[in-house]
C-alpha cells in the first residue's frame, strides 16, 4: 500500500475541493467534508460517501437539519493507487462524485461522465 498521512491526504481532498469551480460552490448548502481512514466494515473498498439530502429532494420542509456529511476515505485509495499523482487523480474523482451527488445526480450519470 501506498504510503501518505493523514495530513498530506487532507490536503490533497481540500485542494480537490479548491478546484472546484466558485459558481458551484457557491450554490453547495449546509454540507461538510471529513476525511476517514477506513469506510464501514460492510464496504471496505468504498473511497467516498455523501450522506444527507440531495439539493434536488430539499423542500420548505428543509430547515434546523445537520449539515450532509460527505466522507473521503484514505485507505482505500492509498490501497488501489500506485503513485502520489494515483492518489491526487482518484482523491479529485471521488471528491466530485460526492459533491455531484450533493446536486441529486446519481450514480448511473456520474459513471456515463467518468466519475465512477
Amino acid at each position: 500500500m501506498l504510503e501518505m498521512t493523514r495530513e498530506e491526504f487532507e490536503e490533497l481532498v481540500a485542494e480537490a475541493l479548491d478546484r472546484i469551480p466558485p459558481e458551484l460552490t457557491r450554490l453547495m448548502d449546509n454540507v461538510a467534508v471529513f476525511v476517514e481512514d477506513e469506510p464501514p466494515a460492510d464496504d471496505p473498498e468504498l473511497l467516498g460517501l455523501y450522506e444527507g439530502t440531495p439539493l434536488t429532494d430539499r423542500g420548505e420542509w428543509y430547515a434546523g437539519v445537520l449539515p450532509d456529511r460527505i466522507t473521503i476515505y484514505r485507505n482505500p485509495t492509498l490501497r488501489i493507487c500506485e503513485t502520489r499523482e494515483d492518489v491526487v487523480e482518484e482523491t479529485e474523482v471521488t471528491v466530485v462524485h460526492e459533491i455531484a451527488h450533493h446536486f441529486g445526480i446519481d450514480d448511473e450519470r456520474l459513471h456515463a461522465l467518468g466519475y465512477g
